[in-house]
């Protein structure tokens, strides 16, 4: 790589091109399956795996953003939240990581506020654990609707893969 290649700015735009396909998919995600019971597990359904990705980011940020001054966003009701509450919530939660990984990008990649974490406190974990998860749970929902007969349209779930068109879409925003 060149001298000029910025890290700590690729850093954070990895974070927002995951945001962005977390979106893509719930705001293409068909109302009809949002309120569906996972099979195996029918307690659960689609729209509170949906809120658990948002409410995990507000446990992140509340959890490390408190001594650095970070604003929490507001956890949503994984029981009744609809499409577009979510998506408005993810909205405020992306930023608000996005702000915890630039913070620590600026006391040499630390986290602030760590007093236990599952693991190590630095942000070259962090990031990647993040986008792990909501991987998981994007793969998960796709999963869902297939074992529901309702899969996605190939431009949705060939979309989650657009990476290059999501990092677009999110420096546009």
């Amino acid at each position: 790589m060149s001298g000029n290649f910025d890290w700590r700015a690729t850093v954070v735009e990895s974070w927002r091109t995951n945001d962005r396909v977390t979106a893509y998919l719930f705001e293409n995600f068909p109302d009809e399956l949002w309120s569906q019971k996972v099979p195996g597990a029918p307690r659960r359904t689609v729209r509170m795996i949906a809120g658990h990705v948002h409410n995990a980011r507000c446990t992140w940020v509340k959890m490390l953003g408190k001594k650095a001054d970070v604003q929490v966003p507001e956890k949503v009701d994984r029981f009744r939240v609809t499409r577009p509450e979510l998506i408005r919530a993810l909205g405020r939660s992306g930023p608000a990581v996005a702000k915890l990984i630039e913070i620590a990008l600026e006391d040499d990649g630390r986290l602030p506020g760590v007093a236990w974490s599952n693991l190590p406190p630095n942000v070259l974990h962090f990031v990647p654990y993040l986008i792990a998860h909501e991987g998981h749970h994007r793969g998960q929902l796709v999963m869902l609707a297939r074992q529901l007969d309702h899969r996605l349209p190939d431009e949705v779930a060939y979309g989650l893969w657009q990476w290059s068109t999501r990092a677009r879409e999110a420096r546009a925003e």
